[in-house]
């Protein structure tokens, strides 16, 4: 020891420390924030709201499905327009405990339940921290958009459950073996909607490129991603049969993909979902197409507009985006037409939409900086940067890309925004632990 040595001295944890750590730890804080984001969510099943629009159409083909009528369209002929799973999960419950709203609530009360676990599951995996996941879960748990889609008849909920699940089944797995749960999980998930299994290479070309040695591991994992999605292939076949006998073609899941792209892409296209526009309802009231024909014709439609208009094209992308990630609430449109009460509440209705908007807009701006922020951590630390914390900003990637091609919609990022709201957890744990962590002290050996 030498004689007048100035040593560092750490500091004891600061009262703010003992309080994260609490939050961390504490058993009864985890059940606190469960008990909000069941408590909102029943809460909010006691609004009378009735199905209209799209809830409307998939609630009468559950209904229909459970009473063995079959997959029928408005005019009782079979149909393949709107994808199936949303509609058979829903008509299984209602065949087991009958019709109605509070079954169709508490079912989606249920898959909100595996959205809030699979939120806490996912945030522990990808970022390593209990507070940041627990940070996560409380900032879904609050979150009213993602708390007014509960009683509504959309896919919404359902599906993020399926999609977080899928996630999940390959994350933790422990052995190849397990990857057929998670294709049969993506299987269904395509059935509700048809563009899911793009989520698969994203996954696997995480878990590749996250560790090395990169090209020797790119065999196997290679194999074991196409397993899984001949075993999602394998889930949607049956339907695809089916279609094949009822509509005398081959669809793979639905006969509107050709609908969706010219509504998006046409002369008067804005960004926005446009089913009013003249080419559109021209197109719908031919006489002369069925539905598989119609749908191609569409496609068609759509795809000489883009080839023939490349820079109008190019300048709708922006309003795409702007039209799917900028505004949100949209959960708020349900109640208007179904709640026969609206417009008694409805200066609440709008509090609480323009409250919704800001913490979006919160949420979102955190988002990005926690990119940053982890991007700056894992190059000083000289980690890779390629890891599974960037797995929400690839589930990101997945609607933003799929609305570039058709239209923004604004419901349609309802789905990430557990994967957000984990990533935005992280970040506000982490600020939170750099703001109170006490500096050290300096002490003079004497």
């Amino acid at each position: 020891m030498i004689h007048g040595q100035v040593l560092p001295f750490p500091a004891q944890p600061s009262r703010f420390e003992r309080r994260l750590d609490w939050f961390a730890e504490s058993r009864r804080v985890l059940i606190g924030i469960w008990a909000v984001y069941i408590g909102l969510r029943l809460l909010v099943l006691l609004i009378p709201v009735v199905p209209t629009s799209d809830a409307e159409w998939y609630y009468l083909r559950a209904v229909s499905l459970a009473a063995g009528e079959g997959y029928l369209d408005n005019a009782g002929a079979p149909t393949a327009f709107w994808p199936p799973g949303w509609p058979i999960a829903l008509s299984l419950v209602f065949r087991q405990f009958g019709a109605s709203l509070l079954v169709l609530g508490l079912f989606n009360l249920a898959s909100a339940a595996l959205i809030g676990q699979l939120t806490l599951a996912l945030g522990r995996r990808l970022f390593r921290d209990e507070a940041a996941a627990r940070a996560g879960f409380l900032l879904l748990a609050i979150y009213p958009n993602a708390i007014a889609y509960v009683p509504l008849a959309l896919t919404e909920v359902f599906y993020t459950a399926l999609l977080m699940a899928g996630c999940w089944a390959v994350l933790a797995r422990k052995q190849a073996a397990q990857l057929v749960g998670a294709g049969l999980i993506f299987g269904f998930a395509t059935l509700v909607k048809a563009q899911t299994l793009v989520v698969l290479p994203l996954l696997f070309a995480i878990e590749w490129l996250r560790a090395r040695p990169v090209w020797t591991r790119l065999p196997r994992l290679l194999g074991l991603g196409l397993l899984t999605l001949f075993i999602s292939l394998m889930v949607v076949l049956p339907w695809s049969a089916r279609n094949h006998a009822q509509l005398g073609h081959w669809v793979l899941v639905s006969t509107n993909g050709g609908y969706t792209l010219l509504t998006g892409n046409h002369d008067t296209a804005t960004g926005d979902y446009t089913p009013d526009a003249p080419v559109v309802k021209d197109l719908m009231a031919r006489t002369d197409l069925d539905e598989v024909s119609r749908d191609a014709e569409a496609r068609r439609l759509g795809m000489d507009w883009i080839k023939a208009n490349p820079g109008k094209f190019m300048a709708l992308l922006p309003k795409k985006a702007i039209r799917l990630w900028a505004p949100d609430g949209e959960g708020e449109w349900a109640y208007q037409g179904g709640d026969p009460n609206y417009a008694r509440f409805e200066t609440l209705y709008r509090a609480v939409r323009y409250a919704n908007q800001g913490y979006y807009v919160a949420l979102m701006l955190g988002f990005a900086a926690a990119f940053a922020a982890m991007t700056v951590r894992r190059i000083k630390g000289r980690q890779r940067w390629i890891d599974w914390w960037l797995l929400p900003y690839g589930v990101v990637l997945f609607p933003t890309a799929i609305c570039l091609v058709f239209s923004g919609q604004s419901r349609f990022h309802w789905p990430v925004m557990p994967f957000v709201c984990m990533a935005t957890g992280w970040l506000l744990i982490d600020l939170l632990g750099r703001i109170g962590r006490p500096k050290a002290t300096a002490v003079t050996i004497h």
